[in-house]
């Protein structure tokens, strides 16, 4: 088991992050503050949360379905990736799709955060790629003749 020091902000030990089910795949993110996200804006949410990743690990934050299907919240990069190296507080930057402003208040959750091994990778330049089925074809071409 992989341990990650998590430290969170003064008055927010509510906020730790959690799985809501034991076999769940991401740790729930919850707001520490209230505020409103307009309609058509991206809106940084704080969540109090600080982290020590090991040195090959990633967080992936990602958009709660929830959310996506009830308000048309999104996250606007998503999903965010943060690296070993950041100590700062994690934010979610979220985007409101939806015909109206949508009130967050202190300890909704607000995404997902995954916690992923990253592989170890060693890009190599060439000359030439080897052949595929699809080769080129992208942004919908699959499946079109």
């Amino acid at each position: 088991m992989v341990k990650i020091n998590i430290q969170m902000l003064k008055d927010c030990e509510d906020l730790f992050p959690a799985k809501a089910h034991a076999d769940d795949a991401a740790f729930d993110l919850r707001s520490r503050e209230t505020m409103i996200l307009p309609v058509g804006k991206s809106t940084l949410v704080p969540t109090g949360v600080f982290m020590e990743l090991p040195s090959g690990y990633e967080a992936q934050v990602r958009p709660r379905s929830g959310l996506a299907l009830k308000h048309n919240l999104t996250l606007t990069n998503s999903p965010g990736t943060i690296d070993a190296g950041y100590r700062g507080e994690v934010g979610v930057i979220m985007f409101n799709h939806g015909p109206e402003n949508f009130a967050v208040s202190r300890g909704d959750r607000i995404a997902q955060m995954v916690i992923c091994k990253l592989p170890d990778v060693e890009l190599v330049s060439v000359e030439k790629l080897s052949g595929s089925c699809r080769g080129e074809g992208g942004f919908g071409s699959t499946g079109k003749k």
